[in-house]
């Protein structure tokens, strides 16, 4: 094991040190704890947003009303697209 420095504020120190004595453990084993469960979840996050890919088709249809105004060209709908005044 390495042995590292760090400086946390009061309020987090007491917090620390009041749920070690609430369990009935060194502040040092809750750290690693805290930080291995970091650790955990964050690269289950990262694993789960690699093999995540999402899809047009993944989604249901809304419902959005009636047509105002049906395009009569493709050239009306890149203009309405692109032309935001």
């Amino acid at each position: 094991m390495t042995t590292i420095t760090i400086q946390l504020p009061e309020a987090v120190v007491d917090d620390l040190q009041e749920y070690a004595k609430r369990t009935s453990r060194d502040a040092d084993d809750v750290i690693r704890e805290a930080l291995e469960n970091y650790r955990n979840q964050k690269s289950q996050l990262q694993e789960s947003s690699v093999k995540k890919t999402h899809s047009l088709l993944d989604h249901e249809p809304l419902d959005l009303g009636e047509i105002l105004k049906p395009w009569s060209s493709r050239a009306e709908l890149l203009e309405d697209f692109f032309d935001r005044d």
